[in-house]
This record gives C-alpha cells, sequence and structure tokens, in this order.
C-alpha cells in the first residue's frame, strides 16, 4: 500500500470521529489565510484554509469565526484530523439577517491532506446568492486593465444536472501569462496567484495574452485577443483541458 492510500485510508476511519470534534471546536487562534501563491506542504491550520480557497476562489475574503462578532455572515472552522496530518476545514456562508444569526446558511467540509490535495467530505443548504460570498480584499484593486482567471476542466467524465458542485472547473495556480500589444510588442507578464486569479493595470487598447503551460494538463489556452477600455476592468477566462472525457 502507497503512503497516499494509506493516508486515504486512516482519514476515512477517523472522519466520523473529527466532524463530531469539527462542531465544538475553538477556532479564534487560526489566523487569516494567505493570499499567496499556493504550494508546498500542509502544516498549519493557515496553510489547510489557503488550500481550500485555493480549490473554492469565491471563498477569498472569508475570516475565521468569532464568538464575538455580531451579524458575521461567513466564516470558517479548522480542526486536525485525528492522527494523519491533515486538516479539516468548515466554511459557512449565511445571509438573511445575519444579525439575528443569518436566515439561510449552506456550509462545505472539506479534508486537505499534509501533501495539499483537498477533498470535499461534505455539503449542504441552499444555493447561495450572488451578493452573499465573503468580499476579497479591496486594498490595490485595479479600475482599469484585465482581471484574469485560469480554470482546468471538465473535472468530471459525465455532466449532471442540475450541476454537480464538485464537478465545477478547478483553478490552475501560478500560470504565467504574456502580454503583448497589437502590434506583437511585449508588454509584460503577470504570475496569477494560488486562486488562479490576477489583475493588472494596463492602457485602453487591444492587446494578446498568451499563457504558459501547467503541468498536469493536456492542453493550455490558445492565445486570446483582448480589449480594454477607458475605466473599465475586462474579464478574462483562459481554459485548461485536464483530459477528462
Amino acid at each position: 500500500m502507497t503512503t497516499k492510500h494509506a493516508l486515504a485510508a486512516v482519514l476515512s476511519a477517523t472522519i466520523a470521529f473529527s466532524l463530531a470534534a469539527c462542531a465544538g471546536a475553538a477556532s479564534s487562534a487560526v489566523p487569516s489565510p494567505s493570499a499567496s501563491p499556493v504550494g508546498g506542504p500542509v502544516t498549519t491550520e493557515a496553510d489547510a484554509v489557503a488550500r481550500v480557497i485555493a480549490a473554492e476562489p469565491r471563498f477569498a475574503g472569508i475570516e475565521p469565526g468569532g464568538a464575538g462578532l455580531i451579524g458575521q455572515s461567513s466564516w470558517y472552522e479548522v480542526v486536525p484530523a485525528s492522527g494523519v496530518g491533515a486538516f479539516l476545514v468548515t466554511i459557512h456562508v449565511g445571509w438573511g439577517d445575519c444579525p439575528a444569526g443569518c436566515i439561510d446558511q449552506h456550509t462545505w467540509l472539506y479534508a486537505v491532506g499534509p501533501d495539499g490535495s483537498v477533498t470535499l467530505q461534505s455539503e449542504g443548504g441552499p444555493a447561495v446568492p450572488m451578493e452573499a460570498w465573503p468580499a476579497p480584499d479591496t486594498s490595490g484593486v485595479v479600475t482599469q486593465g484585465l482581471h484574469i482567471a485560469a480554470v482546468a476542466g471538465p473535472t468530471c467524465p459525465v455532466e449532471k444536472m442540475p450541476p454537480d458542485p464538485a464537478c465545477a472547473p478547478k483553478p490552475v495556480p501560478n500560470v504565467t501569462v504574456l502580454i503583448a500589444d497589437e502590434q506583437g510588442q511585449p508588454q509584460g507578464m503577470v504570475v496569477l496567484d494560488g486562486t488562479g486569479q490576477q489583475s493588472v493595470s494596463l492602457e485602453p487598447g487591444t492587446y494578446t495574452l498568451t499563457a504558459q503551460g501547467a503541468s498536469g494538463f493536456m492542453n493550455g489556452p490558445e492565445p486570446q485577443r483582448v480589449v480594454v477600455d477607458a475605466d473599465q476592468v475586462t474579464e478574462v477566462a483562459l481554459t485548461y483541458d485536464t483530459g477528462i472525457r
């Protein structure tokens, strides 16, 4: 049996116990997750939360749960998965009169292995409205240029209706994107963060984006022509092919 398989077996055996601990574990000492690129082994609770955010960028900006924070609508909790060096991360997103405790709530439970693997263990609750997702940090926000996001898909061999959240496209982190102007002259490059996203300020004009290849994917995106308008941020999606059919 390989080390990876042994970890999976032990994690499965301890998940029931850890789920019970998750509900009552305090998380006040958990630092906020870093927005820096994600890589290397997972050794701390902050590492585990950062890996979950890399897997689901809409959690960016979420804060640890706190008993003294009245009206907190979104928060996370982290507990160790007993005996296997992994962590269990519970994400809560609530909405509707949250000062009184939130009328609705959606909850996710993730297991994060010491190798950085992220596995969705369970999910429950009504669909999250757009305005209820955590608000990311807007300091230094780009007001004219590009917001680039790299994702990989398909992630499941068969698409389901309604769509299965576990089969959503996954972010591709740390990708280098080259930027050229309409004449093909280099204008710089940008490295996407650990959530597969990055924003860059540019003057109005037409540009071509060329994403570099990423390990583990059959095909990278074709060069993409984009237009930046004055005082606007253009959304750009770069799609990598996983080869899953």
